[in-house]
């Protein structure tokens, strides 16, 4: 699995990084039975990682395909997922709030 996670991040974002480099974080459940394994990547500068998915967004722009990914999003706590905006995985606070040790919210 962590294979296939290796090559989604290089088609998506153009991180070049050996599976074996990649860590599972957690196991998801969406809302509508999905599933979904997510896997931590090595820390990489923030230039970078924009520099290397806007070369993969010309690339399939430049072939004439519509690319997969229209923007990246580099949050650093699970408050700034609402400033997102647009539709995102129902999993995605939970996975954001376990990578950073954020207690769940409360209900009132």
């Amino acid at each position: 699995m962590r294979g296939h996670a290796a090559r989604e991040l290089l088609e998506e974002t153009g991180l070049d990084v050996q599976s074996d480099e990649l860590h599972l974080l957690a196991v998801t459940r969406g809302a509508h039975h999905s599933m979904g394994l997510v896997y931590l990547a090595p820390r990489q500068p923030t230039v970078m990682l924009r520099e290397r998915f806007a070369a993969v967004t010309a690339s399939e722009q430049a072939q004439g395909r519509e690319p997969e990914l229209d923007r990246i999003a580099l949050v650093g706590s699970a408050a700034e997922l609402d400033a997102l905006g647009g539709p995102h995985v129902d999993y995605l606070e939970p996975v954001v709030r376990r990578f950073l040790g954020s207690p769940a919210p409360r209900d009132a």
